[in-house]
């Protein structure tokens, strides 16, 4: 009796290793390729690689609709100068602003990046900036305007100006380092920005003014994005977690100025922005100065007096025209094919990219709508890996800064196709809002709030685990 309990104790015993073994991420199969993930922009994929990787046009352009990509991708490029300038099609630049072109930002269409430690920004991060809603009045502006701009300095800092106009400040990263070990005693450092404004010229700023840096993200598969369904985003809905996943995304709703209602946002780090017309005019306004249709005051608040004297106030610097050559170039700008989708490594990290629950935020895939007027962008079978809805980041990722429906510590998901090459198109690129992240493991792990299961699941992966996770997410 006592033999056959023994016998019973050790087989069930076994049993239960063996079934833990299983269930642990060290016996996960290599997912299987999906027909079609080779090419994450479906048709208007391009087969590009190297530092030409985010500048070529869909694929399926037609070709006598080129010309008009090539006209907005010269007004992206080229540095826009003070108006007046006589026979120029670019002036309008100022007085106070942070480039001189989209591409200063965006470099070679790709990401920006922060500062090294201790230097000064000199383009591709911005500072927004603003203040607690207090009156009903303030509060009732939020529906509309999102956030409560500064009173003297607006909602963005400008770093730059015409020399008949001070700056608004001077922009400086420093970064606290820390270090995170994994169980099997490898170790990654991390970095946190601590924003410095030096130089106010407007006078201080005051206790309570929310601080946000943003590098400016990739413009690849733009059109894609804003193909998406409205019913397929908010499909993904939970903001009440009712699947008890940890989850629980929620669409940003903002104001739609060409349509005067309320609508879903989806682009910008908190999905502040409805389409890519309104994204690309407030871009040119908040970042050059340059007034269209849709924003027609220059960002000069009132008391910056010098700033509206210098200000033309006769005419729009961009017309709706030229406007929509940039949106139709920002529109096109093509998502590179994948080299190694089908490589067991990059395999074995699909897998554990699902296991870990990554999916549940970067949802691979969508069809997007029939489009008539953007027939590139029309029908497409699409590999985005986002939900392009709000999640809960925890506080080490908050801004503290709400924007709509965001609250501080939200964001969106940004979409990963193309992020293998970020580093191609701008070596100096970083990765996260505020650029703190260097590499991919250093992003996953500054992973908290809605993300906390997940970088917890990453970070009891072994050595050979993480590198097949990250190289998946490199060959995407």
């Amino acid at each position: 009796m006592v033999k056959g309990l023994t016998t019973s104790i050790l087989t069930m015993s076994v049993t239960i290793i063996i079934l833990f073994s299983l269930q642990g991420c060290s016996q996960v199969e290599p997912a299987a390729y999906e027909e079609g993930e080779k090419w994450p922009g479906g048709k208007t994929s391009v087969t590009v690689s190297g530092k030409s990787s985010f500048t070529r046009a869909s694929a399926n352009m037609a070709a006598n609709r080129r010309l008009d990509f090539s006209v907005g991708d010269s007004f992206f490029k080229s540095d826009w100068v003070p108006a007046p300038q006589p026979d120029s099609v670019r002036d309008g630049l100022g007085p106070l602003f942070n480039t001189r072109s989209c591409e200063g930002c965006h470099i070679l269409d790709g990401r920006g990046h922060a500062p090294e430690d201790g230097e000064l920004n000199e383009g591709g991060l911005l500072i927004r900036i603003s203040v607690p809603a207090e009156t009903l009045k303030e509060k009732d502006q939020l529906t509309r305007s999102g956030v409560i701009p500064h009173p003297i300095y607006g909602d963005q800092i400008q770093d730059f100006s015409l020399n008949s106009v001070k700056h608004e400040a001077k922009v400086r990263v420093r970064y606290e380092y820390s270090n995170i070990r994994f169980p099997d005693g490898d170790s990654v450092q991390i970095r946190k920005p601590v924003i410095q404004l030096e130089d106010l010229n407007y006078g201080p700023l005051p206790d309570n003014v929310m601080i946000s840096p943003r590098i400016a993200s990739p413009m690849i598969g733009l059109g894609l994005l804003e193909a998406i369904s409205d019913s397929q985003i908010l499909a993904n809905e939970d903001p009440e977690d009712r699947d008890g996943d940890g989850i629980s995304g929620r669409g940003n709703r903002v104001w739609d100025i060409k349509n005067k209602k309320t609508v879903l946002g989806r682009f910008g780090w908190k999905a502040g922005q409805p389409n890519m017309t309104q994204q690309s005019a407030g871009a040119f306004n908040g970042d050059m100065g340059i007034t269209s249709s849709l924003f027609p005051d220059d960002n000069c608040m009132e008391s910056q007096t010098a700033c509206k004297e210098a200000a033309p106030q006769d005419h729009l610097d961009i017309s709706d025209s030229t406007l929509e050559k940039v949106v139709f170039y920002s529109r096109n700008l093509a998502v590179p094919m994948r080299l190694d989708s089908k490589e067991p490594q990059v395999l074995l990290g699909k897998a554990l990219f699902g296991k870990a629950n990554c999916s549940g935020c970067h949802i691979p895939n969508y069809t997007t709508l029939k489009v008539k007027n953007y027939p590139e962008q029309s029908q497409q079978n699409i590999w985005p890996y986002t939900d392009l809805l709000l999640h809960d980041m925890g506080e080490e990722l908050s801004d503290n800064r709400p924007e709509f429906l965001a609250s501080g510590r939200e964001w969106r998901t940004p979409p990963l196709w193309g992020i293998g090459k970020t580093k191609m198109v701008n070596p100096k690129a970083t990765f996260l809002h505020d650029g703190r992240a260097r590499t991919i493991m250093e992003a996953i792990l500054w992973h908290g709030g809605e993300a906390e299961a997940s970088k917890q699941a990453v970070m009891e992966m072994s050595k050979d685990q993480r590198t097949a996770l990250v190289r998946f997410v490199n060959s995407l």
